[in-house]
């Protein structure tokens, strides 16, 4: 009922905090298997198979991400069936992106694109660094116009290993201030 009145909801350990450090600690690694490559020219900086820091989304530059990681798109099969009880919705998954942010990391206020419709944001590891959502301008982009950001305060959310934030990607504003701890 929460999701359908408000258009998000909190899902605490949706996932085992084992399950969450063990997912945290193959991307670590696989951030470490990109690092040690592209330093020993094994791979181009074009090679996405393993990540990348140039981001397909241009939102974070310079921080290690990946699209379709295959842990994590396995990750997001496993969560369908919570995501669709707290949705209500019958979900087709679609891409999952995972960034491994660092100190001075901001992400700007945003509404997501049509693909996600219905976002997940998941915390595996790190330092706490809370996600902020803005209820109060649900109305859906015009993709012929720049988006704007109307800039109220928002909602904070913070997020343990294992918890995750279902929200209505395109309707409501999200973003994350600057990040002051280490790594998440």
């Amino acid at each position: 009922k929460m999701f359908k009145k408000d258009k998000y909801c909190i899902i605490r350990q949706a996932i085992s905090k084992d399950l969450a450090a063990f997912v945290a600690n193959y991307f670590s690694i696989k951030k470490q298997v990109y690092d040690t490559c592209r330093q020993a020219r094994f791979i181009s900086p074009y090679e996405i198979l393993l990540g990348e820091y140039e981001g397909a989304d241009g939102q974070i530059p310079h921080t290690y991400s990946s699209y379709a990681d295959i842990a994590m798109e396995t990750l997001m099969l496993k969560c369908q069936a919570i995501m669709e009880k707290t949705t209500g919705l019958k979900l087709t998954p679609s891409y999952t992106y995972a960034r491994i942010y660092k100190q001075g990391d901001v992400l700007k206020r945003h509404k997501d694109r049509f693909s996600c419709e219905i976002s997940t944001t998941m915390s595996l590891a790190g330092d706490p660094w809370a996600l902020y959502l803005d209820p109060t301008n649900t109305e859906l982009p015009d993709v012929t116009k720049p988006y704007i950001p109307i800039g109220n305060k928002g909602i904070k959310v913070d997020l343990k290993p294992g918890d995750m934030l279902v929200y209505s990607g395109c309707e409501l504003e999200h973003w994350r201030n600057k990040f002051k701890g280490k790594e998440h």
